[in-house]
């Protein structure tokens, strides 16, 4: 049998009403090569599967036989026989001036397997797991504004293979943002773009680990999905203590194997705390000591409520700090947008990696989002999204000052979620009860590092018993009531 593809050729390309496909669609067929007397009932068949099995839908107008037949290289009678035979059959309806289309008709669907049935509902009522900002507060009109006037100007060679840096126009633009709203240093030059934060750490851990730095520092604290990716590029990951000042970046002076440390400075994630000034100093001199690389994690570095923005760390030292950002959380994951600012040492070693084969960001997707951020629409939206977001993390406050005042909330002066303090170990049933109430919800043991140290009392290296209620996450609609099913869950 040979796969043929029959073209209609000769009539009108519009598409009907009556169907999903036209006249000028591509039309699939398995066909025996070299025609016979066996062609009309092979074309007779793989007209009716692909009717019966769904493949063409009802409505669905058919090629002329004069095209089909031309198209598939055999007698245009032999296509005017079989579509006869199935008209006859109800396969196939003909009318004057509507061509050949599918029937109309019910195609009993094929048994399906015996499923399992689910031992829960499939999705919750409310998700408040961090992860992922208002997704339907994308600014979808703003943003095809930005696309379309990228489009017109997007040079030839942006529909090219990108290079592995990502496009000239986005670096340029990062540069001059970058600068101005987070304090970063950096030429467009020393600008990567890559498909997300995971990726960017990704390819800084294959850079290390081929330098042959083994061990990275890591908060203990944090992301398992960021751990395990700088263990798939053969690192070893070591706890560094997380307490209401962020990570004791000192201790890292009692690790001789580690010249890497990855951190959330401005908002240590989950505990919400940014970096204090001493440890954050202590750090940086570290690095530059022994000659170390600190991976400076600034997932929503732009969300800032009650005091002014803490820097980027990378300003302190911009040739032994990675800065990585992200357009995750200030407009949406699925953009899969971010950006490394690399050291000059670093950037020959990283490109060469990137350059083989990495999965790399759509050329216009990045022009857009130079234009966006070029005509001042992303601040706008940044500040729009930033009272937003206020808004739900003081009805957050007043509501737990009110029905549940003996719950402490902390790391709410920024970004999209709020750890929220339980008594003594109620956690696990807290959020198993939250469960049995369709709402979705993390403790704060999820995101300890399993061999990190916790004492029984909440010190200087433990935490407590907490929930991280990501009040960024549901739809504006939706957050009274998600509000409201977290209070009743509470103790």
């Amino acid at each position: 049998m040979a796969d043929s593809w029959a073209t209609p050729r000769g009539e009108p390309g519009q598409r009907r009403a009556g169907g999903p496909a036209g006249p000028g669609a591509d039309l699939h067929l398995d066909l025996p090569r070299g025609g016979g007397t066996g062609v009309r009932a092979a074309l007779i068949r793989a007209l009716r599967d692909a009717v019966r099995t769904g493949r063409l839908a009802p409505g669905t107008r058919l090629p002329s036989s004069r095209s089909l037949a031309a198209d598939l290289g055999i007698a245009r009678n032999t296509v005017a026989d079989a579509y006869g035979e199935l008209v006859a059959e109800g396969w196939l309806t003909a009318r004057q001036g509507s061509g050949t289309r599918v029937a109309r008709r019910v195609v009993p669907p094929e048994p399906a397997p015996p499923r399992t049935p689910p031992l829960a509902a499939s999705r919750p009522a409310y998700d408040l797991r961090p992860g992922s900002p208002d997704v339907s507060a994308f600014p979808r009109s703003a943003w095809l504004s930005a696309a379309r006037r990228a489009l017109t100007a997007a040079p030839n060679d942006a529909f090219d293979y990108g290079r592995p840096a990502g496009r000239p126009e986005l670096r340029r633009v990062l540069s001059d943002y970058l600068a101005r709203a987070r304090g970063v240093r950096a030429a467009p030059e020393r600008i990567v773009i890559c498909a997300g934060f995971v990726q960017g750490l990704a390819l800084l851990s294959r850079v290390r680990a081929k330098a042959g730095h083994r061990e990275v520092a890591v908060e203990s604290y944090g992301l398992d999905i960021h751990w395990n990716v700088l263990r798939g590029a053969g690192l070893r990951t070591v706890p560094l203590p997380v307490d209401r000042q962020g990570a004791r970046t000192a201790e890292v002076d009692r690790l001789p194997g580690t010249r890497t440390v990855l951190l959330t400075p401005a908002h240590q994630f989950p505990t919400g705390v940014p970096l204090v000034a001493d440890r954050r100093a202590a750090v940086v001199d570290w690095a530059s000591r022994v000659g170390g690389l600190v991976l400076e994690d600034d997932y929503d570095g732009e969300f800032r409520y009650d005091r002014q923005p803490v820097g980027a760390l990378q300003g302190l030292d911009p040739e032994h700090v990675v800065y990585l950002g992200t357009a995750s959380k200030s407009l949406a994951p699925a953009l899969r947008l971010a950006w490394m600012v690399v050291p000059d040492h670093l950037m020959d070693d990283l490109l060469a990696v990137k350059g083989t084969g990495e999965w790399q960001s759509g050329a216009l997707d990045q022009l857009t989002l130079a234009e966006f951020i070029d005509s001042g629409a992303y601040d706008r939206h940044v500040r729009g999204m930033r009272m937003r977001y206020r808004r739900r993390r003081d009805q957050l406050v007043a509501a737990l000052a009110a029905r549940a005042p003996e719950v402490r909330i902390t790391g709410i002066a920024a970004g999209l979620h709020a750890v929220l303090e339980l008594p003594p170990g109620t956690e696990w049933s807290v959020v198993r009860g939250a469960a049995w109430q369709g709402l979705a919800l993390e403790g704060l043991a999820r995101y300890r590092y399993r061999e990190a140290e916790r004492p029984d009392e909440p010190g200087p290296g433990g935490q407590p018993d907490a929930l991280v209620f990501a009040y960024g996450a549901p739809p504006e609609h939706a957050f009274p009531g998600a509000l409201e099913a977290l209070c009743r869950v509470l103790p």
